[in-house]
């Protein structure tokens, strides 16, 4: 996990924000203080494939009868 110090991340914000989306965690420091991680918000994960999911989920005939009253009168 590199460490740069503030004026290298300002300097530099554009790669070290490349390096911590490719997966790469950066401590920024005030002199030899760390302060905060470089990190991204969301993994990078495999490409998402429409319909993956054909064929796994079931949705019964009682999932489109009413609800009861008492259950009507709470989502109000």
């Amino acid at each position: 996990m590199p460490t740069v110090k503030i004026h290298h991340a300002k300097t530099h914000l554009s790669r070290l924000i490349e390096k911590a989306c490719d997966g790469e965690e950066i401590i920024i420091a005030r002199g030899d203080q760390p302060l905060v991680r470089l990190q991204p918000l969301i993994e990078k994960t495999g490409q998402r494939k429409p319909g993956s999911m054909k064929g796994k989920l079931k949705v019964g005939p009682e999932f489109f009868e009413p609800l009861p009253d008492a259950e009507l009168a709470a989502w109000e």
